[in-house]
Order: structure tokens, then sequence, then C-alpha cells
């Protein structure tokens, strides 16, 4: 039987890391992005192509994080649906998000024939679609067929004939495309590394100063450099953005089917308050088939084991499943006005942020690399304006900003106020995950499947919320703004800086 993979995905599970030195000490460039990822490897490109002295720091590896927990899917449309940005904003608005996201795909098209990169990339069709289970969501699928007509993209409202679902209503949008989007950006990254371009893995990011010059702390020395890139998903530290983004937790999974896979293409099955997004991926190991859904709130969920489960019944009903292969999940920040924030921040002039991408991260990393590009070098850009952190946009985002920050202060009270004092660390068997309250410390109790006890914080340190149990994934999230945090309290994702601390005292076996 092949072995089941858990919590990790396919592609870091099918494609070989290339290793890249420690920061060797302090160092002077133009230019320090923190973070490797589709962003930061893109905007490193694009600014040496410039003739920028570029420094790429990386806590971990290239294209571990979430760009190696995508599904490798790039398309013009976004996860709320290009109808909704004309409803927010207006026509041109959405046709401004449709040629940036296009140009995008573009972008890496020419990427791969320019470097020759072996990534799987391929031209297939974006499809969204009711069945007839599904039929009471069917306008949804005819506003985006018009939303999509208006922004000049090449749809249509026909399934193929070889189409795997049986289809109520549906819009199929030619020329997207799909790929493996951890080799994408290990050999883009081996390309780019050169006289103008250095990338320093196992090198994490402690403080970031924003100045003239600006000076990026790390564990292994400093870097100074005129720009700074924060391409780390949700910026590190503290940003006016983080109150207006909503961290979620999306899962994923790669299956053997019995039979042959659907034909390429994007397949997003629209249901009442999401959609599961299905595609063929083949390479030498064979073919799979991968599925994304079941979204929540990061940090909500009491049971994320039963996210897996529901994936699992989906991909059963509606395809011939042989095993499972792959298990894992991703996070995104979904914007309050559903547009990124890219450019600089409200109270730094040298720092770029490029976040809020919701489950589109792929392309629109790859669009934050070319505004960035023209903001540092001076250039005229035509997106900019439309995504600049500094917009003002109330009427689009009032109602999720303050759904968002009333979110967060009701948590920071009920949380840190009400702990369960009647829960001690005997009590939590193997597998196990609580917060609990010992001698006015406040506690993040986890037992491993060895009995094993790890004990550290329960205070989130980005602003001091309380971090829940992922028993799926054995982390401890943070539900303000998706800081994620091993057993062990070590950063894995988020916001947040700093690990966890070490409970003074643990008592750890009473």
């Amino acid at each position: 039987m092949e072995k089941q993979h858990i919590t990790e995905a396919l592609w870091s599970g099918t494609t070989a890391f290339k290793e890249y030195p420690l920061l060797p000490g302090d160092i002077e460039v133009d230019v320090a992005i923190v973070g490797a990822g589709i962003t930061g490897i893109s905007t490193a490109y694009t600014l040496a192509k410039a003739g920028k002295r570029v420094a790429v720091l990386e806590a971990l590896k290239v294209g571990s994080g979430t760009t190696g927990s995508s599904t490798g899917n790039l398309y013009a449309p976004i996860d709320e649906r290009l109808h909704s940005v004309e409803t927010k904003f207006d026509e041109e608005t959405m046709r401004t998000v449709a040629a940036a996201r296009t140009a995008a795909i573009d972008f890496i098209e020419k990427r791969v024939q320019e470097y020759n990169i072996d990534c799987e990339f391929n031209r297939v069709p974006w499809y969204l679609f009711t069945t007839p289970e599904t039929s009471s969501q069917n306008s949804q699928v005819e506003k985006e067929l018009e939303a999509s007509k208006k922004a000049g993209l090449p749809v249509s409202g026909e399934a193929p004939a070889n189409f795997p679902y049986e289809v109520s209503a549906i819009t199929n949008i030619a020329h997207q495309a799909q790929f493996n989007p951890l080799k994408y950006v290990q050999h883009l990254a081996a390309a780019i590394v050169g006289d103008n371009c250095q990338i320093y893995e196992g090198t994490k990011v402690t403080q970031v100063e924003d100045g003239e010059p600006c000076v990026v702390h790390t564990q292994h020395g400093k870097v100074t450099a005129r720009h700074v890139v924060m391409a780390t998903h949700s910026p590190k530290g503290i940003y006016a953005v983080h109150t207006e983004m909503e961290p979620y937790r999306e899962y994923a999974m790669a299956v053997r089917l019995k039979g042959d896979p659907p034909a390429g293409g994007i397949y997003w099955h629209q249901m009442a308050k999401q959609h599961h997004s299905v595609r063929p991926y083949s390479n030498a190991q064979g073919n799979f088939l991968l599925v994304l859904g079941e979204p929540h709130r990061v940090g909500h969920k009491e049971h994320n084991e039963d996210s897996f489960l529901k994936i699992e019944e989906y991909m059963t009903k509606h395809f011939d499943v042989d095993h499972i292969v792959y298990k894992w999940a991703a996070q995104n920040y979904k914007p309050a006005d559903n547009l990124p924030y890219i450019g600089t921040s409200l109270t730094q002039d040298h720092t770029y942020i490029a976040t809020g991408f919701a489950a589109d991260g792929l392309t629109w990393g790859t669009v934050s690399s070319m505004i960035i590009h023209d903001l540092i070098v001076g250039k005229e850009n035509e997106w900019a304006r439309t995504f600049d952190p500094k917009r003002f946009t109330p009427v689009a985002s009032s109602k999720k900003f303050m759904q968002e920050n009333v979110h967060v202060a009701k948590h920071l009270i009920k949380d840190y106020f009400f702990y369960d004092k009647d829960v001690q660390l005997k009590d939590l068997k193997p597998g196990e995950g609580k917060t609990l309250e010992i001698d006015d410390e406040k506690l993040a109790a986890y037992r491993d499947e060895e009995g094993k006890l790890h004990v550290v914080s329960s205070v989130c340190t980005h602003m001091g919320c309380v971090v829940h149990f992922n028993n799926a994934e054995k982390s401890w999230d943070c539900p303000c703004h998706g800081s994620r945090f091993s057993v062990e309290g070590e950063v894995l994702e988020g916001p947040a800086y700093d690990n966890l601390a070490k409970p003074n005292t643990t008592k750890n076996e009473q």
C-alpha cells in the first residue's frame, strides 16, 4: 500500500529542495526581501533584473510556506468572485483585477519559458459550476459569467462534452493555467542567484526598522537596505492591515483514482457557503486528483480533523477514489474589501507589504512583484492605486472591518479571562491539547501519542490573544490574526515574530 503523507503537501513530497546558506553576518543591499515564496522570489527576480542588489531572507526553505501548500491553480477570477468587486467598487476596478491577474499568469509562463523550468505548466480552462443538488446557487454562477464578459475574459456558459460533473449552470473561462508551484519557485530562485541576488535560508527575521536606511535584524546578523519587502503572506509585526483581514484555513487532499482523472482544468464546484476546488495533476509518480475546501477561520474549529473527513466524503461521492496519498492544510487572509494590499503601509515609507490575497495568492503574489518593482524603481504602475494599502474604502470594507475587530476584541476578553480551571495537566490524554491556567499562569499543553507533555504559554506573542489547539495539524493557532505555533511554541506562520514563551513552572506530570 502506498504511504499516506499526513499534513504534507503533494508538492513538498515530490519536489527536490535546493539548499541555500545562512546569512553570513551583517550585509548591505538595495532591497531586503523577507520571505521566499512566490511573492518574494518573483520580486527578487524583477528587482535583480533592474540592477538592484537584493537579499532574500527565509526562515525555513524556499517555497516551503503557503506557496508550497497551494493547489497550483492560476486564474483571472478571485476567490470572492469578480462580480463582488463590481458590486463593491465598479466595473473599471473589476476590469483592473482581471487584467492584473491575467498579466501575472503571462508573467509566470514567460519565466517558465525563459529558464526552461520543468514545473508542469499547462494552459487549462477554469470552471465555476453548480450541479443539480447545488442549483440554488445558479445565480452566483450566472453573475460571474456576466462579470467575466464585462472584464474581457474568454468566457462561455457551456460545459465541454467530457465534463466530470452533471452541470446545472457553468462559467467556463479559457486560457487559465496550472503548474507545480514549488518546482516553479525553486527553479526561479536558483536561476536568479548571482551578483545582484543572494538567498539566505534558515535566517529568521526578528525585527524590521523602517527608515533611511532600513535595518532588518535576524538571528545571524543584520541587513541594511534602502527598501524592505515583507513577502511573508501576512506582514510580520504590527500593521494596520491586520485589522482589515480575516485569517482562514483550508484543507487539501491528493488521491489516486481507480480510473483516469478528468481532463486538465480548474473545477470550482459552487455550494451554499463555499466551493470545492478540484484539479488533476500528473508527474513521474503517476496521476493524482487534488481537492481543496472546507474553509474556516483560524483557531475557530474545535475538531480540525473533521475538515479532512468532509473533503474525503466529497471526493468519494464524486469520484472513484482508490486511496488517499497526501493530506494538508493551507492558510489565507481575506481582505475587508476583497482586494489585496500591495505597496507601502500607513506608517512606513520604505517597507512594502503584499498581503490579503485570500485563496488567490499565487497570482496576487506575482502581481505584487510587478507593482513593487515599479514603486521601487520609480516607474508608473497602472494597478498600484487600486491595491494601495493606504486606500480608503469605507463602503466596500466597513462591514467586514467592524466584524473583524469586534471578533478580535471578543476573543481577547473571552479567552483571556475564562479558562477551564478544572482541567489539570494529568488529565490530558495522548493526542489531546488544551489551554488551562495553573497558579495564575496561562498555559497551552499537549500530550503526544507517546505520552510526553509539551507545555508553553497560551498567550500569542503578536497581540496577546489566547491560542487554540488544532488537532489535525498538532499546532497552536491564534484566532485573532492567524499566527500559528508548533507544540514546542515555535512560530510556524503568521504575523508573530516571537515563539510562545516557556512557562515558569509546568508541573509536568501533575
